[in-house]
């Protein structure tokens, strides 16, 4: 589905009209392109005193290729310093001859563009250091080159040690929002927390999150809070195919969201297992034959689905390292109008069948130590949607199903965590009527809808098994939406 006003905007007459009359900007977004650095110009990293990530954080993005330059509170670390998440300060206050002018070399007298702002915050212990955020991003604030990224790395308030640091840490929310709102031209800001008892699983896991957060892979991802705890992640040998050798089972892969993650997570390297019920038998074909998947066609409503599924899993591949429960459908009124049927349907695919697979691969060992289960939930279910009752209670449950197996599932490595995708330009959402579709597209800090692949990158990303260690979470791809914000 095109959007129109979007493409007008980036006329010459659209762009005058949309200054002169403050209309909504929907900036050109960088999106990833297999082969792309992982970002259009050099990191400016600072970090608070004391702060315990800048030196591990610095090594893991030079050896990606990433130009690191260093500002206040920072600096790098010495050749061959250990990439271990519990190190100590990067080093004494201070930094390159070059972040005086943010990057540019000295005396040149050119404002530097940097393609992310990183901060180490893990220093921060009291309200009153929360001042060195501000001495940092102040006069860093249009500095950042468009679809540029701004991250900022904190402890986990529950793993802080005193209420004080646990203040100051949570603060760091506000910060990054604001920051995703502020910025504009495509810039987006995250929060990425890591635990302070971190292991090798950890380190890896961080590296794997900066690398999605950085690239292009991130482009509709703004304003939210990721965890990185501890697992057993392992880094791929290389990069570009982070899923090799790993076997994906993808539900509802016949069209839309379904079908991009299928390409996408092939593109990645991984053997997909696409299903979707008989009656797409034949948009399923066409989108494994494209990847060089497997199909499966199965009702998942139907009461022996999840043992029919187990075996054909179990048969042909032994195991399943991945799950991705995509499929879902609506069935829309009002509660004072909808029958019961209606009701039933919504629930019984979008959650109740997600909890019956889960069972039976659990029970049955099918899915191995560092797997994978990643569900797809909306904001619907964070925000709520008036005609929806059913899909918001269903997406709703999807959140509350990570947030009560995430925990349970740590002991046996295997990660639980869950998308919510806001506005994505689908079929679906193009039979909205014309007035709710483009405020559903422009009510993001973004100003535009996302697009199928930008669901199926983030998805792509906590499948990843460097992500291992990622547990728990639930990322909107919604643009930074003001619904449920």
């Amino acid at each position: 589905m095109t959007d129109r006003y979007a493409s007008f905007v980036q006329s010459g007459a659209g762009r005058a009209l949309v200054k002169r009359l403050g209309l909504p900007d929907p900036p050109r977004l960088r999106r990833h392109t297999p082969g792309d650095p992982l970002l259009p110009g050099p990191v400016l990293l600072g970090a608070a005193t004391g702060g315990r990530l800048a030196g591990p954080v610095t090594a893991l993005l030079t050896a990606a290729g990433v130009d690191v330059r260093t500002g206040t509170g920072a600096t790098p670390p010495a050749a061959g310093h250990d990439v271990s998440v519990a190190d100590g300060p990067a080093g004494p206050a201070g930094g390159d001859e070059r972040a005086g002018n943010g990057g540019a070399p000295a005396g040149s007298g050119t404002p530097a563009r940097f393609g992310a702002l990183v901060y180490d915050a893990t220093g921060i212990t009291d309200s009153t250091g929360l001042r060195q955020l501000y001495d940092f991003f102040h006069p860093q604030a249009r500095s950042v080159l468009p679809s540029g990224r701004v991250i900022v790395l904190g402890t986990p308030p529950a793993g802080c040690g005193s209420p004080r640091e646990a203040t100051a840490q949570r603060a760091l929310e506000g910060l990054t929002r604001s920051i995703g709102k502020e910025f504009g031209r495509g810039v987006t800001a995250q929060l990425v927390y890591v635990t302070p008892d971190g292991d090798a699983g950890t380190a890896t896991s961080l590296e794997a999150t900066l690398r999605f957060l950085l690239s292009g892979r991130s482009a509709y991802v703004s304003g939210q809070v990721v965890r990185v705890g501890t697992g057993p992640a392992a880094a791929p040998a290389d990069w570009d195919r982070p899923l090799a050798g790993q076997v994906v089972l993808v539900t509802g892969a016949a069209r839309g969201i379904g079908a991009a993650v299928a390409r996408v997570l092939a593109r990645d390297g991984a053997q997909v297992v696409a299903l979707d019920v008989p009656a797409a038998g034949d948009a399923l074909a066409a989108v494994v034959n494209a990847i060089g998947g497997t199909a499966v066609q199965l009702d998942l409503t139907t009461a022996d689905a999840p043992t029919r599924l187990a075996d054909h899993l179990a048969d042909r591949h032994g195991r399943v390292d991945v799950v991705v429960h995509n499929a879902g459908i609506t069935r829309d009124r009002t509660l004072g109008r909808m029958d019961a049927d209606r009701w039933d349907a919504v629930l019984d695919v979008n959650l109740s069948s997600q909890e019956r697979i889960n069972d039976v691969l659990l029970e049955r060992g099918l899915i191995p130590q560092g797997g994978r289960l990643v569900a797809v939930s909306s904001i619907a279910g964070i925000a709520g949607n008036r005609g929806q009752t059913n899909y918001a209670t269903s997406k709703a449950g999807v959140i509350g199903l990570v947030d009560a197996l995430a925990p349970a599932l740590a002991g046996r490595g295997i990660s639980v965590n869950a998308v919510a995708p806001g506005f994505i330009e689908t079929r679906l959402t193009a039979r909205i009527p014309l007035v709710i579709r483009e405020a559903g597209r422009r009510m993001n800090s973004l100003a535009q809808g996302g697009l199928p692949v930008d669901v199926a990158e983030t998805i792509g990303w906590l499948a990843w098994p460097a992500s291992a260690a990622v547990s728990g979470n639930v990322v909107r791809v919604c643009g930074q939406s003001l619904l449920g914000a």
